[in-house]
């Protein structure tokens, strides 16, 4: 998580703290409106842990947060 604080710190001029805080809404929120089986890897995937089954939506997430 601490790359996608980072990347939203650069990206937006934000600090840090400002930018982490950002992060943990926009995760709470997917984790509270995503389907379960998506929403309870959400963690795995900012962890850097394995994503078996999940590579397109990580992908897709990676493109919607900027990411290639």
């Amino acid at each position: 998580m601490d790359e996608l604080i980072k990347l939203v710190s650069q990206k937006t001029g934000l600090s840090e703290e400002m930018s982490k805080q950002a992060v943990e809404v926009v995760v709470r929120y997917l984790k509270e409106n995503l389907p379960e089986p998506i929403a309870g890897r959400i963690d795995d995937v900012l962890s850097g842990k394995g994503v078996a089954g999940l590579g397109d939506l990580a992908q897709g997430l990676g493109g919607i947060l900027g990411q290639k």
